[in-house]
């Protein structure tokens, strides 16, 4: 079977800046090439019309007469039409362009010449126009330019020597009284021919360009997908079973983040892994015990007590409490499970939580006097919440079991449901024992974590993963306050009835 081509994360890198780099090449093409000579025929038309249209307005606004009888009947400018041409032309508006300023029956009042080269506009023969359709004729093409000006009211032509290929823009416009027309011209650079040597060039920029994006893609990709290629042997390394794997943390973009995104999740694999591993060990040690037991004292009892009644009841009283024990661990462990997988969902009904917690307490006063303990309660306001009351009851009982078993020198222990502000209930299970070292709190809830150096007390390390669990398919928030050498606090805040849950888990 042909084995199917794969588009790396390198390859669809390096074919997205290949194309980016094309589309850039052929955008620099069409602005530098192709455009090149429209833009610059565009922006010299509009300065040359702004300059003519000054002109023009010079003249429409000039106090008249403009200009006085000179010799042979050929007009001389005044004084003060001088001195504002003499200002344009300081000012650089008409360097660079051919002037000229006429009557309306052919006589110049001012003319000028500042072009580099020959102004076709007076070569004293009519060489070409692109658009006139005049033939060669021996007169000055301003005479012509004037004639279609004083037609037309304006006049715009590209003019061409034939012999060098140069070429020229003439614009004219006739004043608002229809007495002068004013002719401006300027030389056009040989676009065409620039564009052409841009053209030839652009192949080679192309190629170069393309060389160095490639390059450029190539290494940008190797050092990209480095952390990305890590993170893939060191997920591969986890599917074996290595949950120690760590991937280097470099930066602060996104990857960085993934990096320490995998790194956590490995931590806690590597945590949850142990913790079950711990799990097993200790549930195997203590059905290994009971099951010791329950076997040691079956046949003590079938050899060795005979007709003892005494003997006979103190050794099944050890073999029915053993196997309650295995009961008990079994049927945690198998609530922590149908809690956990949703298996057994909350049956939500509403209820005062202060009542529960108050009828909860009263079954602890035998254990408490019996023991010499104090159980401090507050419970006297009344707190409506929406829960399965089964379940709250279950967890009521284990914070409370758990304090007893950690109760302090003292023997004080405490319960209290009090009213939350918004609605709902906070209840809080508090004791005066050795209290929870820093590390220790966020792992509390965890199955089987046993903390406060708990070695040889009673209980199977499931009590507080069980209350997690009820209190998660609550959506209620819990956790526990702790100063080791002062006590601890765990708590817990349920729901008003029609309100949403706080928030998930602690």
């Amino acid at each position: 079977m042909k084995k199917k081509f794969r588009w790396s994360f390198r390859s669809k890198l390096m074919a997205f800046v290949f194309l980016i780099c094309l589309v850039l090449i052929g955008l620099v093409y069409a602005l530098s090439v192709l455009s090149l000579e429209p833009a610059y025929n565009r922006r010299i038309r509009e300065d040359l019309s702004a300059t003519l249209n000054n002109l023009v307005s010079l003249m429409d606004n000039a106090d008249y007469p403009l200009t006085t009888p000179g010799l042979l009947g050929i007009p001389q400018r005044t004084t003060a039409f001088n001195d504002q041409l003499s200002s344009l032309i300081q000012s650089g508006q008409l360097s660079g362009l051919c002037v000229e300023i006429a009557t309306s029956a052919g006589q110049k009042v001012f003319s000028m010449e500042a072009l580099p080269t020959t102004c076709l506009l007076h070569t004293g023969k009519l060489l070409a126009s692109s658009s006139s359709g005049l033939s060669v004729i021996d007169a000055e093409i301003a005479s012509q330019m004037r004639y279609i000006t004083i037609v037309d009211g304006q006049v715009t032509r590209v003019l061409e020597n034939p012999s060098t290929g140069a070429q020229q823009l003439v614009m004219g416009k006739l004043t608002a009284d229809g007495s002068y027309t004013v002719l401006v011209s300027t030389d056009l650079a040989r676009i065409p021919q620039a564009a052409a040597v841009l053209a030839g060039q652009m192949k080679w920029v192309a190629l170069l360009l393309l060389a160095v994006s490639l390059a450029g893609a190539w290494i940008f990709s190797t050092i990209f997908t480095r952390p990305l290629r890590q993170l893939s042997g060191a997920a591969r390394e986890m599917a074996r079973g290595n949950y120690k794997v760590q991937v280097e943390e470099e930066g602060q973009d996104e990857v960085a983040d993934l990096a320490r995104d995998f790194n956590f999740m490995a931590r806690e694999v590597d945590r949850s892994a142990r913790l079950q591993q711990e799990l097993i060990a200790n549930i195997s040690h203590d059905l290994r015990t009971p099951l010791t037991l329950i076997k040691g004292y079956a046949e003590t009892l079938r050899d060795l007590t005979g007709d003892d009644a005494q003997k006979r009841t103190q050794q099944l009283n050890v073999i029915v409490d053993e196997t309650d024990r295995l009961s008990a661990l079994v049927n945690s462990v198998m609530d922590l499970s149908k809690i956990g997988t949703g298996a057994e969902k909350p049956q939500m009904v509403d209820f005062d939580l202060a009542q529960l917690c108050d009828e909860v307490a009263q079954r602890y006063e035998d254990v408490c006097a019996k023991n010499g303990y104090t159980l401090e309660t507050h419970t006297d306001e009344e707190c409506l919440v929406h829960a399965d009351a089964a379940m709250l009851e279950r967890v009521l009982h284990n914070l409370l079991g758990n304090a007893l078993h950690h109760v302090g020198p003292d023997g004080w222990l405490g319960l209290s449901a009090k009213p939350l502000p918004g609605g709902g209930c906070r209840v809080e299970v508090a004791d005066h024992g050795c209290g929870i070292p820093a590390e220790d709190l966020p792992h509390l809830f965890d199955k089987y974590y046993r903390s406060r150096q708990d070695a040889g007390k009673v209980g199977n390390g499931l009590g507080l993963s069980i209350t997690k669990a009820i209190l998660q398919s609550h959506g209620f928030r819990f956790g526990v306050e702790s100063t080791v050498g002062q006590g601890s606090v765990f708590w817990f805040e349920a729901a008003a009835p029609g309100q949403p849950p706080r928030a998930q888990g602690k």
